[in-house]
């Protein structure tokens, strides 16, 4: 996994932080940095913004173009001290880009730091703060984010979340005013209110970069929910460096730990892998899910991880990390994914998807003309997800699914079973007792049940019929049990 970075949207002291209907679900959209970096014109991002429809991302979501570092001219408005842009990139200003992108029906967004220089030494916001927001809120900007290089302690209190589009604000240059949680927190603050001020909705965000980003996300998926979501930094795949399947590990946590999906890959020349990546319809439903709740680590054995969160409609995903440079097959206990359900939860058939496999089987790396969304259909589990066999880096996403009552679970498994599906998860029961469960009810308990219904049965047989026949039906209930 590459050193990127967390965003931690300010733990608010202020209920309207949280209900001014923005960001009840992650941010999506694309950002110049991973790939571009300083190398950025207006043509990079009305391009950029263009791929975005004409791929169909879109439609999927996919709706911030976010300006990183390096639109800045060499100095200020020598009369204002208003931020001016580039005159060589960006020759028509930013204004004509925030039309043309708006006219797309999409957002834009801008970088800024909270120091006297931005990481690429252009001007910051630092003593700026009013001047800015006042000239991004003209330039009909929608998102400002902020960017962080502090230790993973610092999570500095925004009061409020406004809007603007994505870009970073980030911390460099901050001319010593940083190293304690008050320090930052004023300081970031002092650019909220300004954003505030302004009276155009401007979404605020801030990042504190991270080395492990998993490992530092696992502890503060708690303050995440709508309005204010842990955000990773932007993705970096497309770009190079990562496997296929350590993209997919990329993209997954991504999605179910509920950060912003900001694509970083050049649009305009991406893979049919790169697409079908970023386009799985089914990681970004739950990225997306109304619940915004993160999913959260369960245990960490060895090289695996194992993930679990909450959706909408009583529907649970379950994700699990090999970081092994081997390929290993386990088993996921359904007793750890609701580790805090209750026993019912625990003993429930469900119905199994797979959401890295295309619904039909086919290749899921296919491209845009792919001939099958993913979520495959996996059959009904019970007890454990059996064989489930993880790559070298790789992560696998399931959903579970909830069947209302032990009849629509036989009825599923019936039709599962003409049709040939869930055959690993479903296998022949064991010789041991202990491994026999029938809707949650132990071998034990089932045996002692049935051995009650034979003895009433001789019993009622005495009743009725003479001592050989008694044998008789005895033998025939003892070969049928």
């Amino acid at each position: 996994m590459l050193p990127l970075s967390i965003l931690l949207f300010g733990v608010t002291g202020r209920v309207l932080a949280l209900e001014n209907g923005l960001a009840r679900t992650p941010q999506m959209g694309w950002n110049t940095w991973n790939h571009f970096s300083c190398g950025i014109t207006e043509d990079t991002i009305l391009s950029a913004a263009r791929a975005l429809v004409d791929t169909g991302l879109k439609k999927l979501g996919y709706e911030y173009v976010l300006i990183d570092d390096c639109w800045h001219a060499p100095t200020r408005n020598a009369m204002t001290n208003a931020p001016v842009v580039d005159p060589e990139r960006f020759p028509n200003g930013m204004k004509h880009v925030s039309d043309a992108v708006h006219k797309l029906g999409l957002k834009i967004g801008i970088y800024s730091d909270a120091g006297s220089k931005t990481c690429a030494s252009r001007f910051g916001s630092l003593g700026y703060e009013e001047i800015d927001a006042k000239q991004y809120a003209e330039w009909e900007i929608d998102y400002l984010s902020a960017v962080q290089s502090l230790p993973p302690f610092v999570k500095p209190v925004l009061s409020e979340l406004h809007s603007l589009s994505v870009a970073e604000y980030d911390n460099c240059y901050n001319e010593g005013q940083s190293g304690t949680p008050t320090i930052s927190r004023n300081r970031y603050l002092t650019m909220s209110e300004a954003l505030n001020k302004t009276g155009r909705p401007i979404l605020y965000s801030m990042y504190c970069a991270m080395m492990r980003i998993v490992d530092f996300a696992a502890p503060v998926g708690q303050k995440a929910g709508p309005g204010h979501f842990n955000d990773l930094d932007m993705l970096e795949i497309g770009n190079g460096g990562m496997t296929y399947d350590e993209y997919v590990t990329h993209f997954s946590m991504w999605a179910i730990l509920k950060s912003p999906l900001i694509l970083g890959n050049d649009l305009t020349s991406m893979s049919d892998e790169t697409f079908s990546i970023i386009s799985n319809e089914q990681l970004i439903s739950i990225n997306q899910d109304p619940m915004g709740s993160a999913a959260f680590r369960v245990w960490k054995k060895g090289d695996l991880q194992l993930w679990v969160g909450n959706l909408v409609e009583w529907e649970t995903v379950v994700a699990i990390i090999n970081e092994a440079d081997e390929a290993v097959e386990t088993s996921i206990s359904i007793s750890d994914v609701f580790v805090d359900g209750s026993e019912n939860s625990r003993n429930n058939p469900y119905l199994l998807y797979d959401l890295w496999q295309r619904t039909d089987g086919s290749d899921p790396r296919s491209g845009p003309h792919a001939s099958a969304g993913y979520g495959k259909y996996e059959g009904v589990v019970q007890g454990h997800i059996r064989k489930v066999h993880i790559k070298p880096h790789q992560t696998r996403v399931f959903k579970l699914g909830v069947i209302w009552g032990a009849e629509a679970a036989a009825k599923q498994k019936q039709e599962d079973a003409a049709a040939g599906i869930g055959m690993d998860q479903n296998p022949p029961m064991d010789s041991s007792a202990e491994s026999w469960v029938l809707y949650g009810v132990p071998a034990p308990y089932l045996f002692f049940g049935l051995g009650v219904l034979g003895a009433i049965s001789i019993l009622v047989a005495v009743s009725f019929c003479d001592i050989n026949r008694v044998k008789g039906y005895a033998l025939l209930r003892s070969d049928q049990v």
